[in-house]
């Protein structure tokens, strides 16, 4: 009976329940999304498997003693590097960018889990790093290289969304681990200074169109051939998102979705059928479950025993954060569109696994913080 006690006292519920509020949600809101696509209409039920099979990826993630991920954390970001190394012999290539292996009936895209393995091989460094101030420039160079290795080999697949996560999670690691002001104003600084540089030979054709039609609906200037072609998506969801009002439409009532007007409704736009179904409310209602793991992720990693757990536990928040930010930006038109999933909301088995994994990671460090 004690170790049962212990085992319920140091299960994380609050966060368990949060996780299973936004999955079961998403699962609801699917279900709708597709209601109006033959072709998609079984998707709610491969979810429930992805999330089946995620749940027991996590729990057993969350079972083995973090400490075990410490000491080879090395071989699993070898690993995820090599996966994204196989994306170049073996991917298969979907509107033009090659991010996934076919493995049997499943397509694995491994810029998703590499980004799993960057947090545990910068969590890594960090733990074994005995630099107690302020970073400096200096002190980024070997993270640096830990990120710019996988962070490479995404952008040229191309995938310049994942490959914006990954930066923006290092980022967050970093700031969190006391990088010095002066030096977080230099990287700034010539992260502005290097966009000219990264617009003319760094981003594709289509990326340039998606940026331009951001701007011209920010400016007001989007005329109906920007609309119709490469501001589709974006004006499409917006329209979705206002018409839901206060309250919504109600349950598979959202005239975007059911006459098919919203695009990629089950992958990129879920939540403008959600905000169109739901309305306000349901808005707050889900944002309020995002920001609650945010802060729960982040109270955790102020808990956590050692340096690794911590690091580990802000990367895998700043994933979940960035991830929601940046899909609910493009979503609203507040950013550009860009190939971003809603955690855990979305559509998708390898976005799903992920996040699972990282929850598992999570789970692992909370109910770790007072056993050792």
């Amino acid at each position: 009976m004690a170790t049962v006690r212990t085992f319920r006292d140091q299960f994380d519920w609050p966060l368990f329940v949060a996780t299973c509020a936004i999955a079961v949600l998403g699962v609801v809101n699917l279900y709708s999304a597709t209601s109006a696509s033959g072709a998609l209409s079984e998707a709610y039920l491969q979810q429930i498997y992805w999330l089946t099979l995620g749940a027991g990826v996590a729990t057993l993630v969350a079972a083995i003693d973090y400490r075990h991920y410490e000491r080879n954390a090395w071989i699993i970001y070898g690993g995820g590097i090599a996966l994204l190394l196989l994306v170049f012999l073996l991917g298969t290539s979907i509107r033009g960018s090659t991010r996934w292996i076919n493995l049997g009936g499943f397509s694995l895209q491994p810029s998703e889990t590499a980004k799993i393995c960057l947090i545990i091989a910068l969590a890594k460094y960090l733990h074994h790093d005995p630099k107690t101030e302020g970073r400096t420039l200096k002190d980024l160079v070997i993270p640096g290289l830990i990120l710019a290795l996988p962070m490479g080999l995404i952008l040229l697949q191309p995938d310049l969304g994942t490959g914006l996560l990954c930066m923006f999670v290092f980022g967050t690691i970093m700031v969190l681990t006391k990088l010095k002001i002066r030096s977080l104003v230099t990287l700034a600084l010539a992260f502005v200074f290097s966009a000219p540089l990264a617009w003319n030979y760094a981003l594709h054709g289509y990326q340039k169109n998606r940026v331009l039609a951001f701007w011209a609906q920010l400016m007001g200037e989007a005329d109906d051939r920007i609309i119709r072609t490469i501001g589709w998506h974006s004006h499409q969801s917006q329209v979705a998102i206002g018409s839901g009002g206060f309250w919504g439409k109600g349950f598979m009532q959202g005239t975007q979705n059911q006459f098919r007007f919203l695009p990629d409704q089950h992958s990129d736009f879920p939540f403008a059928v959600w905000a169109e179904e739901q309305g306000f409310v349901g808005t707050l209602l889900l944002i309020g479950l995002y920001a609650f793991v945010v802060v729960w992720g982040l109270r955790i990693a102020s808990t956590a025993k050692d340096r690794f757990g911590a690091v580990t536990a802000v990367g895998v928040t700043a994933l979940v954060f960035w991830q929601a930010v940046i899909n609910l930006g493009m979503v609203s038109g507040v950013l550009p569109v860009v190939g971003v999933t809603l955690p855990l909301f979305s559509y998708g088995g390898s976005s799903v696994l992920t996040l699972m994994i990282g929850i598992g990671l999570l789970m692992n460090v909370s109910m770790r913080r007072f056993s050792f």
